[in-house]
């Protein structure tokens, strides 16, 4: 196979499997619902696609369960002031967002997120966004 026919076909497979590089957040969460949890933050994992915090949350039972919650891409939580050292371990923190799908999981599609301990939030004002 000649060296343009062989690009052409790596072309035409690279521009196929571009589509399904990134997901649809309404094909996970219920992007028009908005719940409210607080909790512990356990986890803050800073990398792309997408951030996640995971928060351990005491139900009303007093029973512990860990949401994992999506968050945006890091070069844009860069531009917003947010770093990997912006949230620590062990940090109380406020979180609303979209439920996921499939409550078992306990997922959401975080659109705000507040420290109690200092009341530094995300986005840092909500009321212009």
């Amino acid at each position: 196979m000649s060296r343009t026919r062989l690009a052409m076909v790596a072309g035409v497979l690279l521009c196929s499997a571009l589509p399904f590089a990134h997901h649809s957040f309404p094909s996970y969460y219920f992007e028009q619902e908005m719940v409210t949890i607080r909790g512990e933050l356990t986890e803050f994992d800073y990398r792309a696609p997408h951030a996640w915090v995971k928060v351990k949350v005491h139900g009303d039972s007093g029973d512990e369960q860990v949401y994992a919650a999506e968050w945006s891409n890091p070069n844009r939580l860069a531009r917003d002031g947010v770093t990997r050292t912006t949230l620590n371990i062990g940090d109380v923190v406020i979180i609303a967002g979209s439920p996921g799908r499939n409550p078992e999981e306990r997922r959401l599609h975080l659109k705000a997120i507040q420290r109690v301990a200092d009341g530094w939030e995300w986005p840092q004002d909500r009321r212009q966004r």
